[in-house]
């Protein structure tokens, strides 16, 4: 059985069959959601798609129409992940953040304060193509203040790519300092100016130069007493992601099953969107984090049925039945 990662018999009589399984396992009473979770997780999203556009041609309807007529509930929703492009789903989830009830600040700061600047500009072109309008203008139109000057300045996917600077390193640290703790009041546009602008590599000699120069106490301390909100989850997310990017994604996806309910939104988008890059490597941090909980148990324990069986096969590589 192949991995998450795809199969390397990919010819078109391959792809004819997975569609025809698929097909099959919607028509008649009933739907075979066994054989549809186990097509999808066995192949990586570049083969889904072939899959689908084999199947679009074949049966004359797009397979995602399909499939959203056939499952309900979180299963349809991680299937709907699964078969979406990578920075199309990024997009549809900034999009549902920004227009939706409300504004979901935890949502854009996950994607915008993680993305690289070439993934952002994909997200910003699919983002365009499937709603016809400016990313950037809509974040523009539903966030304020200096949380939103934030936003913007991550969506303009301009952060250096360069090598860290160790003079300018300490330049930069001591900006962060007299912007903050050094003065009465908070400067955030300084702040701004430094985390969203400098390359990862300069922000975390510039977090090392804080740190010194502050005696031990760190930027995240700083933050959490200087800033207010949504700002502070933004700044401490682009601490944490420059310091230890899969800590930042192991304790997102811990406080998606901690307490009392499961965020199945935050589970599905973190673990579809991993899957085929670093959700190995996350999975070893949650480990190290949580006093040696196992990411694929503690989803196990929290989730069920077919909607199981998606999560822990992307987790373990493997197709990984509901019962098992």
């Amino acid at each position: 059985m192949a991995s998450v990662c795809g199969r390397c018999n990919f010819d078109d009589e391959y792809k004819k069959e997975m569609a025809d399984k698929i097909k099959a396992a919607m028509d008649g009473c009933g739907t075979n959601e066994a054989d549809i979770v186990e097509v999808l997780v066995t192949h990586n999203n570049e083969q889904r798609q072939a899959i689908a556009e084999t199947y679009r041609v074949a049966y004359g309807k797009p397979l995602i129409e399909d499939l959203i007529s056939e499952l309900t509930g979180d299963l349809e929703e991680v299937v709907c992940a699964l078969m979406t492009k990578p920075r199309e789903y990024d997009a549809k989830m900034l999009h549902d953040a920004i227009c939706g009830a409300g504004t979901d600040e935890y949502t854009l700061i996950g994607i915008l304060c993680t993305r690289t600047n070439e993934e952002i500009e994909q997200i910003k072109e699919a983002y365009t193509t499937l709603y016809e309008a400016d990313l950037v203008e809509d974040i523009q139109g539903d966030t304020s203040g200096y949380f939103g000057r934030m936003l913007y300045s991550l969506a303009q996917a301009g952060r250096q790519d360069c090598d860290s600077d160790d003079d300018l390193a300490d330049e930069e640290a001591q900006k962060l300092i007299d912007a903050g703790v050094g003065q009465l009041g908070t400067d955030e546009c300084d702040f701004n100016s430094v985390l969203c602008l400098s390359s990862y590599r300069q922000l975390k000699k510039v977090f090392e130069k804080y740190q010194e120069k502050r005696e031990g106490k760190s930027i995240e301390e700083d933050i959490d007493s200087e800033m207010g909100s949504d700002l502070k989850d933004g700044y401490l997310a682009i601490v944490k992601v420059t310091k230890d990017k899969e800590g930042y994604f192991a304790e997102r996806l811990h406080k998606a099953m901690k307490g009392w309910g499961t965020d199945d939104s935050e589970l599905i988008r973190l673990i579809c969107s991993h899957a085929e890059t670093d959700l190995l490597w996350i999975a070893e941090r949650y480990k190290e984090m949580f006093e040696g909980a196992d990411l694929f148990e503690n989803v196990k324990d929290e989730c069920g049925g077919y909607y199981k069986s998606v999560l822990l096969s992307l987790i373990a590589g493997r197709y990984v039945s509901k019962d098992e």
